[in-house]
């Protein structure tokens, strides 16, 4: 049954007082509410549509999932929710996962990070053939330091084949890439304000990287830009009036790259940061603040609007969506965490930096034996310099090769990818140790993909908190069978027990005793 669509005016319906009326009328969150007094003045209750014949003490309108977030995110991406399913690295947000949320006008990325270009390529074109014209899907960009190359020909690539969003996540700094992304294309409207051709979406977690995305792109890298004929001078000079992003996805404990601090926290002060940028430098729009890191249930996402998110973006729960680019092996592990079975581990693509992700913990031992090849790499120069006994240990427990053996892999993977690699490598032992461990790291991504069985225990899988206590409440209804596990129902259902919540929450501040089942939302088929 569809509990989206407006089901129309209703007949005035009698007041109810009992707990279970109360939490029944809670639910009716398309029809006005009346919070009413009884026959003694004292007790307060509820009706729904026309106003009843007695006492009304004040009156809710109708609330739709549609209007939880900021109106101006809806317009500016041309959909109907104020929601985003996010990337997910190694195509495991895949292209039709990305059409499925934008043909329910919602937005979806396709996860390009850690995928060769001719991957990222054949998902672009995949995507422009099938969704044509449509604004609201796009692609990611990922900081990728250790591949600037890379990072910079998906960039060119999305914009030549006019991807019409772009997340741009990991980024550290600004880098000619996602500036390009930015400024290109820039043009004056007839009102004199800038139009966009493509829209960024940054992804942060720190203040001080928000207020580089907040801020108009450097002069530096706008005349670099122009000097090599990347953008035109109109271009650049319409770049120093706008910030780099408009929409500005704070991420909270995520899966994957994350700095896991609450949301709670990290929101509000980004939040106050746009509104102190945004007044320095005069900007005509404004600049929205979305949500993203621990939202797997309905009212995380309702905690994320009450904060001022103007949209949410999920992660973690859609992986094990059957959309989902991941082996079913895997996703049945998700399906077994909970909340704390999740842990902190060295991320492949900056591994030299130290960076670390947050992954599944329950079921693998990927977070501990890449541990222990991070500590090699951090305390020796060289393979060569590894004490024997530890050698030993990285080799049979974690590799499961001998070094010089995961090396000729490592090379043979470069060779096509970036020969520049290799020679690096050749002249510098400790990048040639850093490649042979980043070895494991990518792999065992690409084995929970594939659902390689003899690596089981070695899954990399990008998980946060959300996932298990999207488990706990989905636990017993239709979400908890993987085949009716779909992206658009993981999000109506979210928006939809949001949307409930926040009715709920509304009336509770206006004295209405409520009874716990009223804070309960039970996931259903939703269309």
């Amino acid at each position: 049954m569809s509990v989206l669509a407006d089901p129309g005016p209703r007949a005035a319906s009698p007041p109810v007082f009992s707990p279970e009326g109360i939490a029944a009328r809670v639910r009716l969150i398309r029809e006005p509410v009346h919070v009413v007094s009884g026959p003694d003045g004292r007790e307060l209750g509820l009706a729904t549509g026309p106003p009843p014949a007695g006492p009304v003490l004040g009156t809710l309108p109708p609330l739709y999932p549609e209007w939880l977030g900021g109106r101006a995110f809806c317009e500016a991406h041309a959909v109907r929710f104020p929601y985003v399913a996010g990337e997910m690295a190694n195509g495991i947000a895949t292209t039709r996962m990305v059409a499925a949320m934008a043909r329910a006008e919602m937005i979806g990325f396709f996860g390009a990070g850690g995928l060769a270009y001719p991957e990222v390529e054949r998902a672009v074109h995949s995507l422009g053939r099938e969704l044509g014209s449509l604004p609201n899907w796009g692609v990611n960009l990922i900081h990728s330091p250790a591949e600037p190359e890379l990072e910079w020909r998906v960039a060119e690539l999305l914009l030549r084949c006019g991807v019409p969003r772009i997340s741009a996540s990991a980024f550290m700094e600004l880098t000619p890439a996602v500036v390009l992304c930015s400024a290109y294309g820039l043009r004056r409207a007839e009102d004199g304000g800038v139009v966009r051709r493509t829209r960024l979406l940054a992804k942060v977690s720190r203040p001080e990287v928000a207020e580089r995305f907040l801020s108009p792109a450097p002069p530096a890298l706008l005349d670099s830009l122009v000097a090599g004929g990347r953008l035109t001078r109109e271009e650049a000079a319409l770049a120093a009036l706008v910030p780099v992003a408009e929409d500005i996805t704070v991420e909270a404990d995520s899966g994957g790259h994350t700095d896991n601090r609450p949301l709670s926290v990290l929101l509000p002060r980004i939040a106050a940061l746009r509104d102190t940028v945004c007044r320095r430098f005069g900007y005509r729009r404004p600049v929205r603040i979305g949500a993203a890191g621990g939202l797997g249930t309905p009212d995380a996402v309702a905690a994320a609007f009450a904060l001022g998110a103007s949209y949410v973006v999920t992660g973690s729960v859609n992986q094990t969506a059957v959309e989902a680019g991941l082996s079913d092996e895997a996703k049945a592990m998700l399906c077994e965490a909970d909340v704390a079975d999740v842990a902190m581990a060295p991320a492949a693509d900056m591994f030299e930096l130290g960076v670390r992700l947050q992954v599944l913990s329950r079921g693998t031992m990927f977070a501990r034996r890449a541990g222990r090849l991070y500590a090699a790499y951090r305390d020796h120069g060289s393979l060569e310099e590894i004490p024997h006994a530890v050698r030993t240990v990285l080799e049979r427990d974690v590799l499961r090769a001998p070094f010089e053996e995961v090396w000729q892999r490592t090379r043979a993977f470069w060779e096509r990818r970036d020969p520049a690699e290799i020679t690096r490598a050749e002249a510098d032992p400790r990048h040639r140790m850093a490649l042979v461990f980043r070895w494991y790291l990518g792999s065992s991504s690409r084995w929970a993909i594939t659902g390689e069985s003899s690596r089981r225990a070695d899954y990399q899988i990008w998980c946060g908190p959300a996932m298990g206590a999207f488990n706990r409440w989905t636990a017993g209804t239709f979400l908890a069978e993987p085949a009716r596990r779909t992206v658009t129902q993981i999000a109506l259902n979210l928006l939809e027990g949001a949307a409930t919540l926040t009715r709920a929450h509304q009336l509770r501040t206006y004295g209405v005793p409520l009874p716990p089942e009223a804070f309960t939302c039970t996931p259903c088929e939703l269309a």
